[in-house]
C-alpha cells in the first residue's frame, strides 16, 4: 500500500536523505523515498504491519513535521468479473461514491482498480467488500515489491483462461456446425434421414435441434450466470444482453417443440424454431471473446519485456570465490562481478574494471555507454563491452530504477484518459437504454404492422446481441496500454493517460536553457583580468570560493582552478545569493562572484572599465556567460564560460515546428547571452534573466495567453515550473533521472525524446479517436439496422447470427487496432 505526506522543516538534501533511510529502516515499510523540491515523502508500506500514524510518529522523531496525508493512500487491485464496460463504469461509479474513497479509476482492458482512499474512514477489507457486493471479485493488492511475482500470476492466469476459452469454444463450434448443416442444408436441397426431415418427422427435426443447442447453452453458462443476477440487481451488463437475447429465442423454440409433440399444427411449428439462432449467436460470442482476449493479452507486451531483463541469479564476489546467488539474496553493499554479456543484476556503481554498457531496453539510446570506476550501472542493462566490472550494490529489488519504471508504466496503463469520459458515461446507460429499445422495437413491430411475432421476436435477439459496449470501454484504455508501453520501450515514460492526451494538445515549448538546451556541462574559455592580476592568481582564487557552491558554473570553475596543479587558497566564509552570486573570505580577501547586478549591489568598483565591458560584450555576443569577480571590493577579472549546445537541438526545434510548436527558451542568462545560444538552436523567444523562483510564474504568463504549455527540464531545480505546465517533461542523462519528476520522464539526455513523446500522444489520440469511432459506428448503424429501420422502407431485416458476428467483431476491432501502436516509430 502506498501514501504520500507533505513533509515540513527539511532544509537540504542530508535532510531528506535522513528522513528516507529512518522511515525505509521501519519494519514494514518497503520503500520509501523523499522529493526535496516537492517536500513529498511517498511511503510504499504492509499496513498490517505499520499503520500511517507510525510513520507520521518517525517523521517527527526525525524531526521534521508531516502535516498532512495528502492523495489519501493509493493502491491497485486486481478486479475479475468484469465482461464489458458497463461493468467497469458501474463499478468505478459505485467505488467513486463511497465515503472515504477519494478517487477511483477502474480499467476494462488492464482488469484493475486503481483507488485512493482514507484508511481511517474506509478499509481495505470494506472496499474489497464492495467490489464483491458489485458481483466482481478482488485480488491481491499490486505493488512495487510484488510487481513482477502478480504479473507473472496474471499471466499464468490469462494463459489458463485462454485455454480454457478455446476449448469451449471448439466443443461450442462441435454442436453448432452439425447443428446449423441440420437446419440450413435441407433448405438448400440437402437430403436428410427421415427420422430428422421437417417433412417426415417435425419433432424428430425439433429434438435434434434442442439436443445439439443444449451443450452449447452449456459452454456458454458464463452468460447467464453474469447476466441474469446483473439483471436482478438492475445493473444490467452485455452478459445480460446475450443471456435474454438467446434465452428469448431458446424458450419460443422449447414452447414450439412442446406444441410440435402434441400435435399442434406440426409442419408450421418445425419451421418456426430458434434453436439455431441461440446456438450460433452463443458460438461466434465465444469466438469473439476468445480473439478479444488473446488480442488485450498482448497489450502488456512491454512490461512482460522490462520484467525480462532482470536475471534470475548474480555472481557474488565473496572471500575471493564467485559465487551464484538468487537474486533475492543480494543486497546493498554486496560486491558482484559482471562478466561480458552478463546483464546487471542490480543498480550500483562500478567498482574495479572497464567496460561498455548497453542501456537500449532502459533509455531508448542504441549505443552502447562506457562505463569506468565510480560510473553508475543498472540493473537489466547488458555488459556489451570485453570487460568485467565488479559492481558494488546500492539499490535492490523495488527501489532499483527498472522496478521504478515497470511501477510507473503499470500505473499509466491502468490510468484513464479525459478523452474516455465519453465513452464511460455511455457504456454506463448503455445496456438499459439498448434493452428499453429492443423491447419497444418489437411491440412496435408485433403491435404496429402486419408482421407475425416471430419477426418481433428475431428483431428482439438481434438488437440485444448486436448491441456491444465492449468496444466502447476497450477503445481508451487498450490504446493507452499499447503506447505507453511502446513509449517506455523507446526511453520515454509517460506517466498517465491524461498526460499523454496532453501532450498531443501542446502548441508551446519552453526549455531550460542548461542541461536541457545545452550539455550543463560548462567550461571556462577565456579569462579577462584588470590590471595588477594575473589569469593563474584569479581562478585559483575562485575555484577556492566556488568549491561550496552546487551552481553548474561554478563547477565549471573550481575544475579549471584544480587543473591548474597548484593548491588552493583556503576559504573561510561563503555566502551564496540565489541567483545572483556568491560572497567569501578567500585567502584573506573579500570575495564577490556572480552577475554584474550583484556586484553593482555591492557598490563594487572598477565596472565601468572600458576593457572589461568590452571583454563582457565580447563574450556574450560569443554565447558565453560572463562571471564577474572582485577582489576587496574592486573588479578583478571576467571569466567567460561556455556551455555547449547539444547537436541534436536545432534539429528538434526544426521538427517542433513542423509539428506546430513554438519553442521558447527560459535562462537566468542575460539577453545577449540568451539570444546567442537560442539563435544556434533555431529558437525564435527568448526569455532572459529568470530567477529560479520565477520559471513558474514565466511559465503561467504563456499559458494566460491561451496556449497548451509544456515545460522541458532536468526535473530539480525546475520542479515547480514542471508542476506549473501543463504537461512537465523531466530530461534525464541515461539512468540518472529524476523518475518521480514531471508527467513526461526521458530516460536519456537526447532531446529527440521530445518529439518521440509528442508524436506518440499524438499516434495514440488519433488511435483512440480511431477506435471510438468504429466502437459508436457498430452501434449507432446496427442497432437501428438490427431494430428494422431499413425494413421499414423495403430493405432487408439482420439475421439474429450476423447481428451476433458483427458484435464480436467490433471488440475485435478495436483491440487489434490497438495493437499497431506496437509498431510506432518517432518519424511515424
Amino acid at each position: 500500500m502506498q501514501s504520500r505526506f507533505e513533509i515540513k522543516g527539511m532544509t537540504c538534501s542530508a535532510c531528506s536523505s535522513r528522513l528516507e533511510k529512518v522511515i525505509g529502516n521501519m519494519k514494514g515499510v518497503n520503500s520509501a523515498a523523499v522529493n526535496l523540491a516537492a517536500e513529498i515523502l511517498s511511503a510504499d508500506y504492509d499496513p498490517q504491519t505499520v499503520s500511517v500514524a507510525d510513520i507520521i510518529n518517525s517523521v517527527e522523531m526525525a524531526g521534521f513535521e508531516a502535516v498532512e496525508k495528502i492523495e489519501g493512500t493509493e493502491l491497485t487491485l486486481p478486479v475479475s468479473g468484469m465482461a464489458c464496460s458497463a461493468c467497469s463504469s458501474r463499478l468505478e461509479r459505485v467505488l467513486s461514491a463511497t465515503e472515504g474513497i477519494s478517487s477511483a479509476q477502474v480499467s476494462l482492458a488492464s482488469e484493475t482498480a486503481n483507488l485512493n482512499f482514507n484508511p481511517s474512514t474506509i478499509s481495505l477489507r470494506d472496499i474489497r467488500q464492495i467490489i464483491a457486493d458489485a458481483g466482481f471479485e478482488s485480488g491481491q493488492i499490486q505493488s512495487a515489491h510484488n510487481a513482477k511475482e502478480n504479473f507473472e500470476k496474471r499471466k499464468a492466469e490469462n494463459a489458463a483462461r485462454l485455454g480454457n476459452m478455446k476449448q469451449r469454444l471448439f466443443a461450442a463450434l462441435a454442436f453448432t456446425i452439425p447443428l446449423l448443416t441440420i437446419t440450413m442444408g435441407h433448405m438448400v436441397g440437402m437430403p436428410l434421414p427421415d427420422a430428422i426431415d421437417p417433412n417426415t418427422s417435425p419433432l424428430g427435426f425439433a429434438i435434434i435441434q434442442l439436443l445439439l443447442t443444449a451443450p452449447v447453452l452449456w459452454f456458454g453458462r458464463n452468460f447467464y450466470q453474469q447476466g441474469f443476477p446483473n439483471l436482478l440487481r438492475r445493473t444490467p451488463n452485455m452478459d445480460s444482453l446475450i443471456a435474454v437475447g438467446t434465452s428469448a429465442a431458446v424458450v419460443y423454440s422449447l414452447w414450439n417443440t412442446i406444441e410440435i409433440g402434441l400435435g399442434i399444427d406440426a409442419q408450421a411449428r418445425a419451421m418456426d424454431l430458434y434453436y439455431e439462432s441461440a446456438a450460433t449467436i452463443i458460438a461466434l460470442i465465444l469466438l469473439g471473446k476468445f480473439q478479444e482476449t488473446r488480442a488485450r493479452s498482448k497489450t502488456s507486451a512491454a512490461i512482460e519485456k522490462l520484467m525480462d531483463l532482470t536475471p534470475a541469479k548474480a555472481i557474488l564476489l565473496q572471500g575471493g570465490e564467485q559465487i551464484s546467488t538468487p537474486l533475492e539474496e543480494i543486497g546493498p553493499g554486496d560486491l558482484i562481478l559482471i562478466r561480458p554479456g552478463d546483464r546487471v543484476a542490480a543498480d550500483g556503481k562500478v567498482d574495479e574494471g572497464h567496460s561498455d554498457i548497453d542501456e537500449s531496453m532502459l533509455t531508448g539510446e542504441s549505443m552502447p555507454v562506457s562505463k569506468n570506476i565510480g560510473d553508475e550501472v543498472a540493473g537489466g542493462t547488458v555488459n556489451v563491452g570485453g570487460g568485467a566490472l565488479k559492481v558494488r550494490v546500492t539499490k535492490v529489488g523495488e527501489n532499483t530504477v527498472l522496478s521504478r519504471i515497470i511501477r510507473l508504466v503499470q500505473e499509466a496503463q491502468g490510468s484513464k484518459a479525459p478523452i474516455s469520459s465519453l465513452a464511460d458515461t455511455v457504456s454506463f446507460y448503455f445496456v438499459p437504454t439498448v434493452m428499453a429499445i429492443g423491447v419497444m422495437a418489437a411491440l412496435g413491430w408485433f403491435i404496429f404492422s402486419d408482421e407475425p411475432f416471430t419477426f418481433a421476436l428475431r428483431i428482439f435477439i438481434s438488437v440485444m446481441v448486436i448491441a456491444c459496449p465492449c468496444a466502447m470501454g476497450l477503445a481508451t484504455p487498450t490504446a493507452i496500454m499499447v503506447g505507453t508501453g511502446r513509449g517506455a520501450q523507446l526511453g520515454v515514460l509517460v506517466k498517465s493517460g491524461a498526460a499523454l492526451e496532453t501532450a498531443g494538445k501542446i502548441d508551446t515549448m519552453i526549455f531550460d536553457k542548461t542541461g536541457t538546451l545545452t550539455y550543463g556541462k560548462p567550461e571556462v574559455v577565456e579569462i579577462y583580468t584588470t590590471e595588477g592580476q594575473t589569469q593563474d592568481e584569479l581562478l585559483l582564487l575562485a575555484g577556492s570560493a566556488e568549491k561550496q557552491s552546487e551552481h553548474p558554473l561554478a563547477k565549471a570553475v573550481v575544475k579549471a582552478a584544480e587543473e591548474l596543479g597548484s593548491p588552493l587558497p583556503e576559504t573561510s566564509s561563503f555566502k551564496a545569493v540565489s541567483g545572483l552570486g556568491i560572497a567569501t573570505q578567500t585567502g584573506g580577501q573579500t570575495m564577490l562572484l556572480g552577475n554584474r547586478k550583484y556586484l553593482e549591489q555591492n557598490l563594487t568598483g572598477g565596472l565601468d572599465n572600458e576593457e572589461a565591458e568590452e571583454a563582457s560584450a565580447r563574450f556574450a555576443a560569443s554565447g558565453q556567460s560572463p562571471l564577474y569577480v572582485a577582489v576587496d571590493g574592486k573588479l578583478a577579472g571576467i571569466m567567460a564560460i561556455a556551455d555547449r549546445i547539444k547537436d541534436e537541438a536545432p534539429q528538434t526545434i526544426n521538427r517542433l515546428n513542423k509539428l506546430g510548436v513554438q519553442s521558447v527558451m527560459l535562462t537566468g542568462d542575460n539577453e545577449r547571452v540568451a539570444s546567442t545560444i537560442a539563435a544556434k538552436a533555431g529558437i525564435q523567444k527568448v526569455i532572459a534573466q529568470v530567477m529560479p523562483d520565477r520559471k513558474a510564474e514565466e511559465v503561467n504568463k504563456e499559458k494566460e495567453k491561451g496556449r497548451k504549455v509544456a515545460m522541458i527540464g532536468d526535473g530539480i531545480n525546475d520542479a515547480p515550473a514542471l508542476a506549473s505546465a501543463d504537461l512537465g517533461i523531466a530530461m534525464g542523462t541515461g539512468i540518472d533521472v529524476a523518475i518521480e519528476s514531471g508527467d513526461v520522464v526521458l530516460m536519456k539526455g537526447d532531446l529527440g525524446g521530445v518529439i518521440t513523446a509528442l508524436s506518440l500522444s499524438r499516434a495514440t489520440v488519433r488511435n483512440i479517436k480511431q477506435n471510438l469511432f468504429w466502437a459508436f459506428a457498430f452501434n449507432v448503424l446496427g442497432i437501428p439496422v438490427a431494430a428494422g429501420l431499413l425494413h421499414i422502407f423495403g430493405g432487408p431485416t439482420l439475421s439474429p447470427m450476423f447481428a451476433a458476428a458483427a458484435m464480436s467483431l467490433s471488440s475485435v476491432t478495436v483491440v487489434s487496432n490497438a495493437l499497431r501502436l506496437k509498431f510506432f516509430k518517432p518519424e511515424d
